[in-house]
């Protein structure tokens, strides 16, 4: 009932600000008239007047926690950089659940700075995380782009092996993983925790 006083009320106060304020010849009065009585019946056919009014439910919070990319990578990757800032900006969009945009970020930044190996690793992260975890070939593509731009670079198969260990492919975590460890100096930073993810790794495959 509430709606139709409202609709009711509102059709009144526009007719009579016609009628008291607009210079209208009489046919013109009786179109816009025609058309308050037809906006009236449309509500009737497909509104619903006879409902109560509740208020909105608030939208679902769409933040997300950070990928082990973006908690991690400062052991590898160079801080104070242009490419550190891009993928900055690639995280925060990844937090508010905005995975293409920070796709995007980063499609542009390469576009700039191709030979970027910090940057095709971040794309590969934010592919996996677009996929729900899934490492889909153009992520596993993004990785190797990174991987033969900067053979010793330890993050391409540092967040690849992480990437195939949180899509459960165990097998193709520890063949990165491996891999990188064989090469990695004993005083690495990264060191203590790559040996102990691999020895848990294996663990897991026994």
């Amino acid at each position: 009932m509430t709606g139709w006083l409202i609709l009711i009320g509102l059709a009144a106060i526009v007719g009579g600000v016609l009628w008291q304020f607009g210079r209208f010849a009489r046919g013109t009065i009786e179109l816009l008239g025609a058309a308050l009585l037809l906006a009236i019946a449309g509500y009737a056919w497909q509104g619903s007047p006879g409902l109560a009014g509740r208020p909105t439910a608030a939208r679902e919070d769409r933040q997300q926690p950070d990928t082990a990319f973006a908690t991690m990578r400062d052991r590898m990757f160079e801080k104070f950089t242009g490419d550190a800032q891009v993928l900055e900006t690639a995280d925060a969009f990844h937090r508010q659940g905005l995975d293409s945009y920070a796709i995007g970020i980063l499609k542009s930044a390469l576009a700039r700075r191709p030979r970027s190996a910090d940057l095709w690793v971040g794309m590969g992260n934010a592919l996996v995380s677009q996929a729900d975890g899934l490492v889909t070939p153009a992520a596993e593509l993004a990785f190797a782009r990174a991987a033969t731009l900067s053979p010793r670079h330890p993050g391409p198969p540092f967040f690849l092996g992480m990437a195939y260990a949180q899509a459960g492919q165990l097998p193709e975590a520890r063949a990165q993983w491996a891999g990188l460890l064989a090469r990695t100096p004993p005083d690495a930073p990264w060191r203590a925790d790559l040996t102990q993810r691999l020895t848990a790794l294996d663990a897991l495959l026994r």
